[in-house]
Parts: C-alpha cells; structure tokens; sequence
C-alpha cells in the first residue's frame, strides 16, 4: 500500500458517503416545493403540514450534504495537487459558477424560505423554495460539467510550455455531450430518492395505531390526535396517505426516466469510453451483436466466465441502439491504447465494474417495482395495514441511494486507469509530497468524523420523521406595522 492507493480511497470514501446527501436535497427541495404550491393553490392545510414537515427532514439532509460536501474541494489540493495543476484551469471554471452562482442561489433563498413564513406574502415565500430548488438543480449541472470533462475532455487546449489543460471555450464544457446526458440521468435518481423517503416515512406512520404520534420527537406517546382539537387523526392519515401516493408516483416515474436516460447515456458512453462499456459486461472479445448478462460466475479477475444467464441482443441495443450492432471487447481496446498511449494496462478492475452496474439497476428497478406495490395496495381509497407492506417501504429509501452509489462507483471506476480520459492517469495525479502515513491520518479522521456525522443525521432523521406532522395552522399573514423592523425573525422549523 502507498500514498495513491489511500488518497484514491479516502476520495472514495469522502465522495460516496456525501452523496448520500445529495439525491436526498435535489429531489426532496422540489417536492416540498409542490407540496407547498399545492397549499398555495388549494388552501388545503394538510399541504400545509406536509410541506412543514418534509421541509423539515429536507433541511437537516441539506445541513449535512453541505459539511460533507466541503470536504472534496479540499481534497485536490491536499491529496490531487498535480491533478489540480493539470486541470485547475479548466476544471475550475464550473465549479466557480456552482459556488458563485448555483449555492448562492440555493442557500441564500432557503434562508429566506425558513424565516420568511410570517415576514414574506405569501406568493413570495413560494417563490424562495422554487429558487432554492433551481439552485440545488443547477449546482448539480455545473458539478456534473466538471466531472464530464474527465470523462470526455472538450474545449481546452495542452499548453506545452506549462504541460497544464488550459480553457478555450466554455461552451463546449457546458454542453459536452455527456453532461447532456449524465445530468438527466442524474437528476432522475435524485427523485427515485425523495420520492422512496416520501412513502417510506408515509407508510411508517399510515401502520402506526390512531393516537401514537409523538410529537414531540422523542418516540413518546403524546396526546392521542382525536383529543386534539385543531387536528383529527383519520386527516394526519389522509395526508400521509396523499404523501405515499405522491412518493410512489413520483418514484415511479423518476425510474422511467431513469431507464430513459440511461440508455442514451450507454449510447455516449459507448461513444466515448468504449472501454466501460465493455468492462460493464465483461466483454474481452468483440461481438456482434452482443448480449447483456444478469448473472455471471466467473473467475475471481472477470477474465474467464464459467456460467452466465445472458439476454440476446439486450448490449448491442444499450451501447448501438442497433439490436445487431458491433461492441468492442477488451482485448481489441486494450490493444488500441496501448498503440495509442503506449505500454501498460488500460483495463478497469473488471468485478468491480461489472457488478457495481448490475447494483445500479437491480437496486433502482426493485424501488420502483416497491412503488408499483404501493399504488396498487392503496387504489380505490384503500389504507393497507399489512407488516410486510411497511417493511417493504422502509427499504425503499436504501435501495435508490444504493443504485445511486453503485453508479458512481462504475462512472469513476470504469474510467481507470484515467483521472482524464486520455491525458493524465490516476497515479499521476496524486500529490508527491504527501506522504502515507499523511494520508493516512486523514483518512482515519475524515472517516471518523463521517461516522459521526452519519449517527447524527440518521438519529435526527429518524426523530423527526416520527413526530408527526406539525400542529400548526396557517402562517400569519406579513405585519405591516411600522415597528416591523424590531420584530425577532420567526425559525418555522
């Protein structure tokens, strides 16, 4: 083991865990925000009391996704140095525009959202929590500009005095064909995620008896909901069951689009890194047309298949779109680069790529497959109270960010041995005068804290998920009177 092996897993690590936030702040910000417009439109206070509430779970992910998330930046220059002197002219300039403009946007308008209930009118105050979500929407887009240039560089020039990327047109890293795909796909998996939570956390409290809430949080019964005379208990179950109908059906439909988008990003992929699509299948010699496995044994490398269940044509389509269409094995690739780059291996590790993708989609299709569940159970004006329909539910928020996961395990790992396809590998991106035991140090802490963080999150999530939803009528409308500005900023949350 040396200094590379541990700056690549504490990046690893680091990344992974804070995208666990991620998908959770993207997809839930707009569902709170329809939530809130449907109390706008309607007047009707269980959209009230389900924005207040799913608002809640919403900040306390958003808290965590920004600690975590500044952690990456420092990482390039602390572990990726000469990664960063290579590509700190171009890498730089979308991650620029996400902080200036995109987390700006974001976090200054949830700020407003938050103190904003009885300052704001009304109309305004929707509009600050549809801007935030714009925010968090494009921030991913400019992050996702970044990371495509790794995968497919565009729109820069090699300096050869300096040896350094350098920008020449923004607009070709902006519109680099595989963020126009990458970000769609993206984006949809964010709302697989908010869209499981919102039926998990539904289908808990529709199983729960009448009168159990708590809500104060703390997992103790309080008063029974019938008892209190602002709400009754069967209208807190007809609002969750609004919201577990809304979650599946936007689960649902997130997964169509995700099939959607994935398959025109296979299509690109092919395009561009042919080598990750023929190390998601374990594909080392060329065929026409190609089958796509679901289940292989094989050796413990991926070079030798001992049994595997295979659908006809199902490869070609996904990297051709032709059902006859040639894709290039590994070995034909390997050859190529060699031949191109010069001597070495250019092959991914090969379990990893090609289980991580089957993750990816067996974890996805099993959340929707959960929705489908959960629409059918509560059609007609149905409740269902059966265990293992909740059971079931529960699971549903793991599955998603799991798919999510394994995704970018196989983006990042599929385009080994690369840090930027066809100009700089990994292992001459990683900061020379770092040491191991450097390194290691923090990546004991970085991984000690995260753990820390996780028991935090998960701990809050869960108590405030519990309590219930508000007992809260309707904002007060903005006081005009003229000691206005005395007044102490109202914390809706």
């Amino acid at each position: 083991m040396d200094a590379l092996d541990v700056a690549r897993w504490q990046f690893g690590v680091t990344t992974v865990y804070h995208f666990l936030f991620v998908p959770l702040t993207i997809g839930l910000s707009v569902l709170v925000a329809i939530l809130q417009t449907r109390w706008h439109r309607t007047g009707e206070q269980r959209y009230l009391r389900l924005t207040r509430f799913y608002g809640k779970l919403f900040l306390i992910n958003f808290a965590m996704g920004v600690v975590t998330g500044i952690v990456q930046e420092f990482q390039f220059g602390m572990n990726w140095s000469d990664y960063s002197r290579f590509v700190g002219d171009v890498f730089g300039a979308p991650l620029a525009i996400e902080a200036l403009l995109a987390f700006f946007l974001e976090s200054t308008f949830i700020g407003l959202w938050i103190f904003g209930w009885d300052r704001l009118p009304r109309r305004i105050h929707l509009a600050t929590i549809w801007a935030a979500a714009l925010g968090s929407t494009l921030s991913a887009y400019f992050i996702l500009a970044a990371n495509s240039w790794m995968q497919n560089p565009v729109g820069y020039r090699i300096n050869p005095d300096t040896g350094r990327a350098e920008l020449t047109d923004i607009g070709a890293v902006l519109t680099n064909k595989v963020t126009l795909v990458t970000f769609p796909h993206t984006i949809a998996g964010c709302f697989l995620v908010a869209g499981s939570l919102m039926v998990a956390v539904a289908a808990w409290h529709l199983r729960r008896p009448a009168g159990q809430d708590t809500a104060d949080g703390t997992g103790r019964p309080g008063p029974a909901a019938e008892d209190r005379p602002d709400v009754a208990a069967g209208e807190d179950r007809a609002a969750f069951r609004y919201a577990a109908r809304f979650g599946a059906w936007v689960t649902l439909a997130a997964a169509v689009a995700v099939v959607v988008t994935g398959d025109l990003q296979g299509k690109i992929m092919t395009q561009v890194q042919p080598m990750k699509m023929a190390a998601a299948e374990a594909l080392y010699d060329t065929e026409a047309p190609a089958s796509l496995s679901v289940f292989t044994v094989g050796s413990l490398d991926g070079s030798r298949e001992l049994f595997a269940l295979k659908i006809p044509y199902l490869l070609s389509v996904l990297g051709t779109g032709d059902p006859n269409g040639e894709v290039r094995g590994i070995n034909d690739l390997q050859a190529q680069y060699v031949a191109q780059y010069g001597p070495g291996s250019y092959t991914p590790i090969i379990p990893v790529t090609y289980w991580s993708f089957r993750f990816m989609i067996g974890f996805g299709l099993a959340a929707a497959a959960i929705a489908a569940l959960v629409l059918w159970t509560h059609r007609r004006g149905r409740t269902p109270n059966s265990r293992w329909l909740v059971r079931a539910g529960l699971v549903m928020p793991v599955l998603p960010l799991a798919a999510n996961c394994f995704g970018w395990i196989f983006t990042e790992m599929g385009r080994q041995p690369w840090v930027v396809f066809g100009e700089m590998l990994t292992r001459d991106g990683v900061s020379r005068s770092v040491s191991l035991a450097e390194v290691l140090t923090s990546f004991t802490a970085f991984t000690l804290v995260y753990a820390t963080l996780a028991v935090v999150e998960v701990r809050l999530l869960i108590r405030y998920a519990r309590a219930g939803l508000p007992d809260t009528g309707p904002p007060p409308e903005p006081d005009t009177d003229t000691d206005d500005e005395n007044r102490p900023l109202a914390f809706a949350y």
